[in-house]
This record gives C-alpha cells, structure tokens and sequence, in this order.
C-alpha cells in the first residue's frame, strides 16, 4: 500500500520542558487521527531518551527519524541529536546540524523544510524551551495556510520559546498542552471530512 504525502504532519518543536509538554499533547491525541506526529527537540548535547520513554504514554508507535525513513500518519517521529531534519518526496533526510555554536535552530531548519516540500496541512506547535527556534520560520508556515499554536507561557517549564513564537505575530492559538490536544483533534477531523 503507498501512502499518500498530503495527509497533515505536527511538528512539535520544544527543548528545556519540553518533555512535560509532550506527554501532556500525547496522552490526549488518539492513535488513529491521520496525522503524523514529528517532535523536533533541540538539545544539542543530550542523546534523546524521547524514543524510550514516549510510547508509554501513546498507543501511536513512536520513532527515531533515520535517514529516508519514510512520514506515515498514525506514527510519532522523534529527531535524532546533532541533525538537522528534512523531508523531500515523502521521506525524512538527516544533515550535519547547521549552526554548531549556540543555540540549535533544528526547529527552524525543518519547519522550512515542511513549507517548500510537504503537500498537506502542517500544524505547528511550539512548546517549552530556551532562546527562540522556530520562531523565525512561522511566516512560511503562515504563507502556506499552516495552523500555529504555541504553549501557554504560564504552563511552561521554560517558556522563552513560547513567548518568542507569540512575539513573532504568526501564532493561531496560544493554549495549554491539553487544549493543544484537542485543537488538533478537531483540526483532524476538518481535514478528513
């Protein structure tokens, strides 16, 4: 069976605080919305121990992105440390991680990459960590009719990247981890009918 490429993909991007974050969206989101899942946690120094512990708190498999693998709805993505991520003809591509110094903007990277190369509605959702990454490729996401949505800051661990992402002017909806949840379910549902 192929899948098709225009079925909607999540991107949740955090770092510090992230986790709490994930498990709170996870734990609310169904297992068979038809949307793919793609967190994109910045930690540069920290191998990722997302790929162990999530699938405890979602019936959805939960993956660590390979380079090809291919996106299918239904699945929970997991960047993989010191990469930056892609996607090009329905696949994950994995680079050297562009900015080697200061703070990584993997979020950025492969939000742009969803804007010039993915077909169906994207959804972005940035949640608790430091500095800003993601913020500055809002717009693209805007310009292609994508749906952005940023974590209360007040229920953040680490709310600057939140904050920087409402400061950009490019956010839809600023909610908790849970009304994120059910955002995006009822996003789901208008794009299946």
């Amino acid at each position: 069976m192929s899948v098709g490429r225009d079925f909607p993909i999540v991107c949740v991007g955090g770092s510090a605080g992230g986790l709490d974050a994930y498990i709170r969206l996870l734990r609310q989101l169904p297992p068979d919305m038809g949307v793919a899942v793609v967190i994109v946690n910045h930690l540069r120094h920290v191998d990722t121990l997302l790929a162990e512990l999530l699938p405890r708190y979602t019936k959805m498999p939960v993956e660590l992105i390979s380079e090809g693998l291919v996106i299918k709805p239904d699945h929970v993505f997991i960047i993989p440390p010191q990469r930056d991520l892609h996607i090009l003809d329905g696949g994950f591509r994995l680079k050297p991680i562009s900015k080697p110094r200061g703070w990584p903007d993997v979020i950025t990277v492969f939000l742009r990459s969803l804007a010039e190369n993915w077909n169906g509605k994207l959804i972005v959702v940035i949640v608790s960590g430091f500095d800003g990454d993601g913020a500055e490729a809002l717009r693209e996401i805007k310009n292609v009719g994508g749906i952005t949505i940023a974590q209360k800051p007040e229920t953040a661990t680490a709310p600057d990247m939140p904050e920087s992402a409402i400061a950009s002017g490019y956010i839809d909806f600023v909610l908790s981890p849970e009304e994120i949840a059910n955002r995006i379910i009822s996003i789901s549902r208008c794009v299946a009918d």
